[in-house]
């Protein structure tokens, strides 16, 4: 278990903006970051990130939190994986407080987060076969070395070597204590019928662990280094519950800051590839890991830059895979550019064969964009053809219709015009055409999926407080006031008691007071658990505030606080229009002392209500009990009454003062 007093390390050092910038391409937007969210497809950004508040929020989802809750969210980290991360990536050493755990809490491990802990040893052990065993060094390391591989690299993208012996790590892992279950679920073993002992998956191959955007080891590609024997010569982890190889990219985790800071993302096909334009100083570069390009990897992409370049070989098998590469990232609205190396050539080769400077100037002056690099292509083949040269500007036109953004789709289109010398209004034409049959296909998908699902009963949930206007109306400023707590609840505010004496109070007392006064009851749980941190807080000689509760591991509790923390308003950055509207807060003093009042008001009315839906019940049965009511009522008007002579609220100014009469 980990220490009080390193978790108060981990928060106190960790930064949210360099947590969150390492999944997300955040931008400066006055005092904030902005970026387009993690976890919604959307266009606009609506994910804000506060450095001085350390927290984030999700517009588009309403999620929000800490860079732990945002670890814990992106990755399905556990409350301690996150912060064991956190501490890795800040050098932070963990202190536990139990040493040794239970072997019910041992037992009470998920099948998750056994699976991540057994391709973890099972990555120290080909690591450490590669570099430590004769067999791992003379046969494995020996390989890298005839890649020219450095030992630095090979540490980097933490290569390894994994033995002859058919059943080596298998025996290795059963004798640490994981199950022949889990073995087989992380699909590093197999156990045939015939062979109880099991068998090494990748046996006598050199290893490429794949990891996860943030480091995690996934699973495996292994490389057979025997030429003679007929297997496939790269074999890959089968899917499991943490290994989806169609949301992962290969070297995300080592390239994803090169990524962010050159702003555009190499994108090749091998490990290979990956490793040798690190190895020449090129780093911002990823692979597809030996499948086609899918629009989950995009996304990954999409979160560090817009901007991709592909790299491909100059096969014909290289081509395809680019046209529809070409056309997915259209789709997600990528910019893309194409480079097909010479003929005989790949990345890796290339890399090995020329220097970093010139491998740079190659890419950057050679590749081509998608217009272009088809356009090449496809009339290489037409010769004098019309009817072919026809066909492959429709092919064109076919990539540019991906296009999401209509501006660009328009500028496409004209320099497809000026490129084949035709009407702008032919191709518009075209494109159109094009259009309607893609969407007439997809329209004839989703009928024949509508046709074979199951119809299902949805029940909507009601949502009662505005369904009760006088409960709403509640509701609303019972938040409000705490959320003046949360965000100001240690300003000091300059009062006047009944003898004109001057008395300084905190917002967060006087909201206090205020509740104690009227003997509230919270209609919000999540309030009363807020309240009743601030009352032990005040017992403690503690001001709880927002910073309190950042950290607080309760969602409805830190959702609510990074609301309050993090406003709408906070999605515009009005400076940079030359627009300076009044903060939230300028007038705090005001705003708390017209919001406690509107409260009561309000809480008024809603008791009102709720003691006028009684009277039926007594009207005959108990004559005392209904004279009662009826008495609570008229008192409760008149403090209705009194106090809507003093309230007044300028929704333009947003703020409350005295009515003078």
């Amino acid at each position: 278990m980990i220490s009080k007093q390193t978790i108060d390390k981990i928060f106190s050092t960790i930064r949210v903006e360099e947590i969150v910038g390492e999944y997300v391409q955040l931008k400066r937007a006055g005092s904030n970051y902005k970026g387009l969210s993690p976890f919604h497809d959307e266009k606009t950004p609506s994910f804000v990130v506060s450095a001085a508040k350390q927290i984030w929020k999700d517009f588009s989802t309403g999620k929000g939190g800490t860079a732990i809750s945002f670890l814990m969210e992106i990755e399905n980290f556990t409350y301690p994986e996150a912060l064991r991360h956190a501490a890795k990536k800040y050098g932070i050493e963990i202190e536990e407080d139990q040493k040794d755990f239970s072997e019910e809490a041992k037992n009470a491990q998920s099948e998750r987060d056994l699976l991540y802990k057994v391709h973890e040893v099972a990555n120290d052990y080909f690591q450490n076969f590669l570099w430590e065993v004769e067999e791992g060094k003379s046969i494995g390391l020996s390989y890298f070395k005839e890649r020219e591989l450095r030992d630095d690299i090979i540490k980097k993208f933490q290569l390894g070597y994994s033995p002859e012996k058919k059943n080596a790590f298998t025996a290795y892992a059963l004798e640490k204590g994981y199950s022949k279950e889990i073995l087989e679920k992380s699909g590093l073993s197999i156990f045939p019928e015939n062979t109880p002992a099991g068998v090494d998956r990748f046996r006598e191959r050199v290893i490429f662990p794949i990891h996860s955007f943030s480091g995690r080891v996934l699973g495996f590609g292994a490389r057979i280094l025997k030429n003679n024997v007929k297997t496939a010569k790269y074999l890959n982890s089968p899917e499991t519950e943490i290994y989806h190889k169609s949301n992962v990219l290969y070297g995300l985790n080592q390239s994803k800051q090169a990524i962010s800071k050159k702003n555009v993302c190499l994108l090749v096909e091998g490990y290979m590839d990956v490793i040798s334009l690190h190895m020449s100083g090129i780093e911002n570069v990823v692979a597809s890991s030996g499948t086609s390009l899918t629009t989950e990897q995009i996304k990954l992409i999409k979160r560090l830059t817009e901007n991709v370049t592909i790299l491909f070989d100059g096969d014909n098998a290289g081509i395809k895979a680019s046209f529809r590469s070409i056309d997915m990232l259209l789709t997600e609205g990528m910019n893309i550019r194409v480079l097909l190396f010479p003929d005989g050539d790949d990345p890796d080769s290339f890399a090995r064969k020329h220097p970093q400077e010139y491998v740079e100037k190659f890419i950057e002056n050679e590749a081509l964009d998608f217009i272009d690099f088809k356009a090449e292509i496809l009339l290489k083949e037409v010769g004098n053809d019309p009817i072919k040269k026809a066909e492959a500007i429709r092919d064109i036109v076919k990539s540019v219709g991906f296009v999401q953004n209509a501006l660009k789709r328009e500028v496409y289109l004209k320099e497809v015009s000026n490129k084949f010398g035709l009407s702008e209004k032919s191709l518009f034409n075209e494109l159109d055409v094009q259009r309607q049959v893609t969407q007439n296909q997809n329209q004839h998908v989703q009928q024949q999926k509508e046709s074979t699902a199951p119809v299902k009963m949805e029940v909507v949930p009601l949502d009662e407080g505005k369904e009760d206007p006088f409960l709403f109306e509640v509701l609303f400023m019972e938040n409000k006031l705490v959320d003046h707590m949360l965000m100001f609840g240690d300003i000091i505010l300059k009062r006047k008691d009944d003898h004109d004496e001057e008395y300084q109070i905190t917002v967060i007392e006087e909201i206090l007071q205020h509740f104690d006064e009227e003997h509230y009851e919270f209609l919000v749980k999540g309030n009363e658990i807020i309240i009743n941190q601030v009352k032990e807080g005040i017992q403690n000689d503690e001001l709880r505030s927002g910073n309190f509760f950042v950290s607080f591991m309760d969602e409805e509790i830190s959702s609510k606080v990074v609301d309050a923390l993090i406003p709408l308003d906070d999605l515009e950055n009005w400076a940079s229009r030359n627009i300076y509207p009044p903060n939230y807060g300028d007038k705090i003093a005001e705003q708390v002392k017209g919001d406690v009042l509107l409260h009561k008001y309000r809480y008024i009315d809603y008791l009102i209500k709720q003691t006028a839906n009684e009277l039926d019940a007594y009207s005959d049965s108990d004559p005392v009990k209904y004279y009662e009511l009826i008495q609570k009522i008229t008192l409760l008007k008149q403090a209705s009454i009194r106090l809507n002579d003093i309230i007044e609220y300028s929704p333009i100014k947003g703020i409350y003062v005295d009515r003078k009469r």
